[in-house]
């Protein structure tokens, strides 16, 4: 299965051009690219590589959300996606994505002057757990 019939979960896309902001996203089929489903957390002062930050991405069969230093702020429900008339594909492997874009596409355009080499995305561990199992 190619993508985005696959299903992706871009936990956090910087613009190498907006370092106090991060984009999430769901992207699957009929909702990819600029038709995912998104959302920004943008910092209240600083830039994200000012310090390290905790990015949580939590996954159910009922549904996804993101969180940015324990402060969520972007959920899709699999019952939202589908009642939008589009599938929900989280329930088999797929792509999941930590990407620092400093230009390509129309993400964050194409590099030029101005952009500032070399970037950096140090990331210091990834954890992958499951919830406890409910007592019956």
């Amino acid at each position: 299965m190619g993508w985005p019939e696959c299903g992706e979960v871009d936990i956090l896309e910087m613009r190498g051009s907006s370092p106090a902001s991060i984009v999430s996203s769901l992207h699957g089929p009929n909702y990819s690219k600029g038709e995912s489903f998104h959302n920004h957390y943008d910092l209240a002062s600083g830039s994200y590589g000012d310090d390290f930050h905790v990015f949580t991405f939590e996954w159910t069969a009922d549904g996804t959300r993101w969180q940015v230093d324990g402060n969520a702020f972007f959920i899709k429900t699999a019952h939202g996606v589908e009642d939008s008339g589009r599938a929900w594909v989280f329930d088999h492997p797929f792509y999941v994505i930590l990407n620092l874009a400093v230009g390509g596409g129309t993400f964050d355009g194409p590099p030029d002057a101005d952009t500032l080499f070399p970037q950096q995305m140090l990331v210091d561990y990834v954890s992958v757990s499951a919830p406890a199992p409910v007592a019956p």
